[in-house]
């Protein structure tokens, strides 16, 4: 069972996420909280596995929680909820270690999806949201640390990127390519090496950057 914490001020939203997981067997709200002090002093106790989080919080946004909660070493995988208007925050919100980005309004699957990937490890980003990121992230004059002329990937890299784009898991990955989760991994590691990120979310960024994606 995946214990997730729901970070949300407006309450038929919450009300409404909350209602949704409760439909799905290995995913368990619980925690809330509705303001960002509530958040911080909610996650360090509760220790959830995955966090589900708004940006726009009263008296602690939700970068403020990021980074209050890094200070703690207490900060489980997150996953920011946002909309269309919030982009230039999220890339904020990555910097200080969301593990990915989902739009509010995104399907019950991809959420489930998403929360699972993030709590085993992975990134969970919505490719409708990639293109607006980078865009904010250049206008933020994001120089997130990467190499300036990466090696070359292979075919087999792109296709593992692009699923991670998707914000797939390194199991499912594996399914549907036909290998073992063993060399998914590897692959990860070729692709984060050769493009000189640190971590999945970034080697999306990259990989949109060099029209790889």
């Amino acid at each position: 069972m995946i214990r997730v914490c729901l970070v949300e001020d407006q309450h038929l939203v919450r009300r409404g996420i909350r209602t949704l997981l409760d439909l799905v067997d290995d995913i368990e709200v619980v925690a809330e909280a509705a303001d960002g002090p509530a958040a911080v002093t909610t996650i360090e106790s509760m220790s959830p596995d995955v966090v589900l989080l708004d940006l726009r919080l009263p008296e602690l946004n939700g970068i403020g929680v990021l980074r209050e909660l890094g200070k703690r070493n207490c900060l489980p995988p997150t996953i920011i909820l946002t909309t269309f208007d919030d982009e230039n925050l999220v890339v904020d919100g990555i910097r200080a270690g969301a593990r990915g980005f989902l739009l509010k309004d995104v399907s019950l699957e991809r959420l489930a999806a998403g929360i699972r990937t993030v709590a085993a490890g992975g990134s969970a980003v919505q490719p409708a949201l990639t293109e607006r990121l980078l865009d904010a992230a250049g206008r933020a004059g994001w120089d997130f640390e990467s190499l300036e002329s990466p090696d070359p990937v292979t075919e087999r890299e792109v296709e593992v990127l692009r699923l991670i784009t998707g914000g797939y898991s390194n199991r499912e990955i594996a399914s549907l390519l036909g290998i073992s989760e063993g060399t998914v991994k590897n692959h990860i590691s070729s692709i984060l090496s050769k493009l000189g990120v640190r971590d999945r979310t970034r080697a999306v960024l990259k990989g949109l950057e060099l029209r790889l994606i």
